[in-house]
């Protein structure tokens, strides 16, 4: 099973390489995770393209926070729905996917910090990072401001260590739970409150100038 890169733009994937005549994401309208869950593992091929299509913009975007790195963040988003295909006859439970891509795509991103020698220190792509931002139009000034903040923000987060700062984005960006947060970093849940509490209390001194 392989599929397309993520497009430079958006960092989700172009267009998934299953066969047109499998493509049937219509009649999968309605269906609860679980059940598309299930049709994958029984090889039904739209429904996994479902399962890409709901997961890949926001692991792209976790990958992105992350690692600060366009072409990584796309190859961690590459390598773990791929890896989810072969996965999907192991899992146990049909509602373990998403748990499991979002453990499988942190652990990633850790690898591929692990392996650097150095941090890039580039500005962030503001755009990238916060696709949903809608910047105030009309006003220049307002629009440079809301800009500059969401720039400290990213710059902040760059330099939190990567537990604390993949507990703060799972939380706060992502609406995981700290029993999810726990079971993607391997961790209880004491322990992703105290990373979570360390890094609000290090973004809140970075952020101090927004308040």
């Amino acid at each position: 099973m392989t599929t397309a890169k993520p497009t430079e733009k958006s960092g989700t994937f172009a267009q998934s390489r299953i066969p047109s005549e499998s493509r049937g994401l219509s009649g999968l309208a309605g269906l609860d995770e679980a059940t598309i869950v299930a049709r994958a593992q029984d090889g039904d091929l739209s429904a996994f393209e479902h399962l890409v299509e709901t997961y890949q913009g926001p692991l792209f975007r976790l990958a992105l926070r992350m690692l600060n790195d366009r072409g990584e963040a796309e190859d961690v988003v590459q390598d773990t729905l791929t890896a989810g295909w072969r996965a999907l006859p192991a899992l146990d439970r049909s509602s373990a996917f998403g748990g499991w891509v979002y453990r499988t795509a942190t652990n990633r991103c850790f690898d591929v910090l692990r392996r650097r020698s150095t941090h890039p220190e580039d500005s962030m792509d503001v755009a990238g990072l916060w696709p949903a931002l809608d910047l105030p139009s009309g006003d220049p000034h307002r629009k440079a401001e809301t800009t500059a903040q969401f720039e400290c923000l990213a710059k902040a987060l760059a330099g939190l260590p990567p537990d604390q700062r993949a507990c703060w984005l799972l939380r706060e960006l992502h609406d995981q739970s700290y029993a999810e947060i726990g079971a993607a970093l391997g961790i209880g849940p004491d322990t992703v409150r105290g990373r979570l509490a360390r890094a609000r209390e290090r973004l809140g001194e970075a952020m101090i100038q927004w308040h």
